[in-house]
Order: structure tokens, then C-alpha cells, then sequence
């Protein structure tokens, strides 16, 4: 029986193989194993860099090589004139940045390694090394065993091509037979990540998977590692070293019972204040979808000054950042970072602020039963009860003194008059 474990000569030859533009084909038949498996090992590990090249920094703007702005940030010096298609760090002052991505990176071989043009590209280049490739899947053989994952990138292509014609009224069947080199992962593998709730189409959009219930344990969703390349707890201290002006957001969820609703809570650090967003189920898409819904209802200007700072932990329910960090139409809103693993200090003042929700609905207590309109009535007693930190005052006061009432309202958020706030379960003694 054929080894399905590559070995590191297998990843070697891989390695050589796509320095050599050889297609997944070739390096399939090269290494004795299917073109599925090359292209998931490609994929599964491939290292992102933001190098630049002959001369140039790494710079990600569509308009970087015409661009006419001198000296956009400090290290950009006036005298000399430096435009921003030498610098970085212009990319996040310039008010007419766009991001450009290579579009040959969305299709096989998914990798720089045998592209002709990456010593002279500004953008962001991914490899694929075999040293790293072996030492990664070694360390994370046994987890590997016990589910799938998938990156990032890797889920987006696949809902990007299956999720609208799902919705169109096709079965998984018809479009894996028809789209099957394209989709490159297996039938079962579709209907898997479908029930992971990664993908905009659900289980419910599926007429034979509603109608026959599976009575098994469901899996959970491993989370691809990689989507914390860049945004751990060390990246965010740096990043807001440099940018100390920036009002930071904590991010976190609160479970009733198990498997029932939840809560996403965004906490403002400065104000305190906190809002929190009634979900059905605790997976990654829910909180894509809040974060949709909340772009849309303040705009991108108020919602990119309010939130262009997010830290949360290293739950599933957040492993999709790119989906958070752009809008759908892949414009930057905000940046994510994450906290180190069991580490809750690290964003203190959100956990300090969900004390006040168990006085409403104390520990275990189900969700299922409330509705978006008793959540906020809860965050809106929450935010009018007065603060020592504030200097007495409600987190309402000293969010309108930073942001507006206008903001206020475009979040839904009231004002309870302070003899009126209950932070007791008579709150909603009826649900």
C-alpha cells in the first residue's frame, strides 16, 4: 500500500519542482502521490514574506509605481522628495491607498517560488520551503490526525465558487462534477466545511442535508495557524507602539448554554463602553456577518475611526481575520491581532466589563430564548451604570464626549436614566 506521508525528499523535490514552474501534475507523478496532495501541501504551508525588490521596499498600493504624494510619514524625508513607491510605511498614511494583491497567486501553483518577476515585485510573495514544510507538519502530526484545516486564503477561493451556486439551487453533487479541477478538494470535504459554518451557504441552503438529520458528534473546526502569522500579541504591541493614537477595541464572546446562542461583545477601551451582537451559533461567519452588518449601518469613515483596532483571543470563532480586516469587496476597515493563548489578561478591561452581564443573566442561563432587542437593552443598562475609573461617570457620557451622539445612535446604544438602571435577571424576568 502507497505511503500517503511525504517525507522531507518528497518536500524537497516539491520544493525544486516549483522553482522549475512544473505543474501539479508533474510534481505528482514525480513524488508518486495525487495532484490533491501536492496542491494541499502547497497550500497547508505556504510562508508569507513582504520583501521587495530591486531597490524598493515592499509596498502593496495599487497606485505605488505612478504615485505623486512626497513624504506621506516621518521617515519619508521632504528634502529628497521620497515618493511613497520606496516606502512602507506610506502605504498606511496615504488616503488613496489601494492594496493589490498578484492575482496569479489565486491559482495553482499558489506560490512564488517559480515566478520569473519576484525579484523585482513590491508585493506580498508566498513560498513554499521544504525545511519548514516537514518541521511544520511534524510538529502538528498527531493534531493534524484529528480534523481538517484549511487556511484562510484557501477557504475564501472555495466559498468564492461554491457558496453562490449553492444558493442558486445546486447540489453539492452537480457542482463537484462539474467544477471538479477547479475545486481540487474532495465531495465529502465540501460537506464538511459547510457543516463547519465557514462558508456563506449553510446546511440549511442544502435541501437533503436538512431533511436527513446525522446523529453523530459534530467536529469542530480546527483553526489554521497561520491566520496568527503577523497578528500575535508581540505584532499588536509593536503596532500600537507605533501608532499610540489608534482607540483600541477588545473582541470576545459570551456563551449561555453549549451549543446554544452567544453573544459577540466589541469592547472600547477608552470609553468603556461595550455592545454586544445576539448570534445562533458561535462560528467564525457569524461574527464575519456582525461585522458586515455594523460597516454597513455606520459607514466606512465612522466604522474605520471607531474600530481600526480589534484584539481578541485565539478562539475559532475568530480565525477568519482577512474576512474581519476587509470589507467584501477586499477594502482594508481594520487591523486584528491576537492574544497570547489562555491569557484573558492581556484584555483585561473587556473581561473586566462582562462581570456586569452575569447580574442579568447569571451563569448557564440559555439564550436561546432573547431576542436582539433584550441584548441591547442589557449593554444599554450596562453602559449607563457610573464607573469610579470614569470619574463617576457612565461609559454613555464618556462615549458621546469622545465620538458624537450621532455614533451612539448608529450603534443603537441609549441613555438610562441612572435611578432606572436595573443590572438584576428582573431585567428580563420575562424571557
Amino acid at each position: 500500500m502507497m505511503n500517503t506521508h511525504l517525507s522531507l525528499d518528497d518536500r524537497i523535490t516539491i520544493s525544486h519542482m516549483l522553482s522549475q514552474q512544473c505543474s501539479f501534475k508533474l510534481i505528482a507523478l514525480a513524488v508518486g502521490k495525487n495532484c490533491t496532495s501536492i496542491s494541499r501541501e502547497v497550500r497547508n504551508h505556504i510562508i508569507f514574506k513582504k520583501t521587495g525588490g530591486y531597490g524598493r521596499c515592499y509596498n502593496a498600493c495599487l497606485h505605488r509605481m505612478g504615485c505623486s504624494h512626497p513624504s506621506l510619514c516621518p521617515s519619508c524625508s521632504s528634502s529628497r522628495k521620497k515618493l511613497c513607491s520606496f516606502c512602507e510605511k506610506c502605504n498606511s498614511n496615504c488616503p488613496d491607498f489601494v492594496p493589490q494583491y498578484c492575482p496569479r497567486l489565486g491559482k495553482p501553483p499558489y506560490v512564488c517560488n517559480g515566478c520569473t518577476d519576484k525579484q523585482k515585485c513590491t508585493l506580498e510573495k508566498r513560498f513554499y520551503h521544504a525545511a519548514s514544510a516537514d518541521k511544520e507538519y511534524r510538529d502538528l502530526l498527531s493534531e493534524s490526525r484529528s480534523g481538517t484545516s484549511y487556511s484562510e486564503e484557501e477557504i475564501k477561493r472555495l466559498d468564492a465558487l461554491v457558496s453562490p451556486l449553492i444558493l442558486r439551487g445546486q447540489s453539492l453533487n452537480h457542482i463537484y462534477a462539474n467544477n471538479r479541477d477547479s475545486l481540487m478538494v474532495s465531495k465529502s470535504t465540501l460537506y464538511r466545511l459547510i457543516g463547519y459554518n465557514v462558508f456563506h451557504a449553510r446546511n440549511i441552503d442544502l435541501p437533503r442535508k436538512v431533511r436527513y438529520s446525522r446523529r453523530r458528534k459534530a467536529k469542530v473546526f480546527k483553526v489554521d495557524k497561520a491566520c496568527r502569522t503577523g497578528r500575535t500579541f508581540q505584532d499588536f504591541n509593536l503596532f500600537y507602539k507605533e501608532h499610540p493614537d489608534l482607540p483600541v477595541t477588545q473582541m470576545d464572546s459570551v456563551e449561555g448554554q453549549k451549543g446554544g446562542k452567544v453573544l459577540l461583545t466589541l469592547h472600547f477601551v477608552k470609553a468603556e463602553l461595550m455592545v454586544a451582537f445576539l448570534r445562533d451559533s458561535n462560528d467564525s461567519q457569524s461574527v464575519i456577518d456582525c461585522f458586515d452588518r455594523l460597516y454597513l449601518e455606520l459607514g466606512p469613515d465612522v466604522f474605520m475611526s471607531l474600530i481600526p483596532l480589534i484584539l481578541t483571543d485565539n478562539g475559532s470563532k475568530f480565525s477568519n481575520p482577512g474576512a474581519i480586516e476587509s470589507d467584501r469587496q477586499g477594502n482594508p476597515r481594520t487591523r486584528i491581532f491576537y492574544c497570547d493563548p489562555s491569557s484573558p489578561g492581556q484584555k483585561d478591561s473587556a473581561e473586566k466589563n462582562h462581570e456586569f452581564i452575569p447580574y442579568v443573566l447569571p451563569k448557564g442561563t440559555s439564550f436561546d430564548a432573547l431576542e436582539q432587542a433584550d441584548i441591547s437593552l442589557l449593554m444599554d443598562h450596562i453602559n449607563s451604570y457610573s464607573r469610579e475609573s470614569l470619574g463617576n461617570k457612565c461609559p454613555y457620557e464618556m462615549f458621546e464626549f469622545l465620538y458624537g451622539s450621532r455614533t451612539l445612535q448608529a450603534l443603537g446604544v441609549h441613555r438610562i436614566p441612572a435611578n432606572e438602571v436595573n443590572l438584576t435577571p428582573s431585567l428580563l424576568l420575562n424571557k
